[in-house]
């Protein structure tokens, strides 16, 4: 059986960024959910993205609650498992930090960015295909990289020639996911997203931003589901 446009992508982009080391001085672990959680990952593919969504929102790499847990964008596990109706066989990466296992669906802990972002579309919508008739939601980069302590290294904090090659893979990707989606408008979620999309195709299609609901950031930590509908609103990609 041939694959999906996404999900021959997906493996591309797996393939290519598995074939690169990152590790650094500040580089001691690199989680790849697209290789380790890629059944869930394609069950969220091929269940929520064949149609021609009108936004696309992008997001900027796993947390290591969420996507590192289930291989879904922002996949806080609980949200994951009750709301969007995915779960699947999530293995082991090559090498984990003690404090941050991966458990895949049985992993206990929930991760505020993406509850915050699959709770607020769950709020709105019900019923996740209804949210998925004209929305979908992807990462620029798949990897997950931490530092000796296990603490989070987001992609913009690696060495320069490590962004390049992550650039240069991920670009591609993206370019295959727009192509294939065709979305009128582009949604960065945070600034580093929306810079990606903006670099990319800020010349021919829409590209709009909302807060990233990270609890590292204090104006998130003060509403951020009510400060994400208000900037979708007066960006008209919702109705008041």
């Amino acid at each position: 059986m041939s694959l999906s446009p996404l999900v021959k992508a997906a493996r591309e982009l797996a393939n290519a960024l598995d074939s690169e080391d990152f590790l650094s001085s500040s580089v001691a672990y690199v989680y790849n959910p697209l290789t380790y959680a890629r059944e869930p990952h394609e069950t969220y593919l091929t269940t929520y993205g064949s149609g021609n969504p009108r936004f696309l929102f992008l997001g900027m790499n796993p947390g290591p609650w969420g996507m590192a847990q289930t291989g879904v964008p922002f996949g806080e596990v609980d949200l994951v498992r009750s709301w969007l109706q995915i779960t699947g066989t999530v293995r082991q990466p090559a090498n984990t930090h003690p404090k941050k296992p991966v458990g895949g669906f049985s992993c206990s802990r929930s991760e505020v960015s993406g509850r915050r972002l699959w709770g607020l579309m769950k709020n709105r919508f019900g019923v996740a295909v209804h949210f998925f008739h004209d929305h979908f939601v992807a990462n620029y980069c798949p990897l997950l990289f931490l530092d000796e302590h296990g603490r989070n290294i987001t992609p913009d904090k690696l060495p320069k020639e490590k962004q390049l090659i992550i650039e240069e893979a991920c670009n591609t990707h993206l370019t295959a996911v727009v192509e294939t989606l065709q979305p009128q408008s582009l949604i960065g979620v945070g600034t580093y997203a929306e810079k990606k999309l903006k670099a990319l195709f800020g010349g021919s299609l829409e590209v709009l931003s909302i807060l990233h609901p990270s609890p590292a950031s204090p104006r998130a930590n003060r509403g951020w589901e009510e400060e994400a509908t208000k900037q979708l609103i007066e960006s008209g990609v919702w109705a008041s």
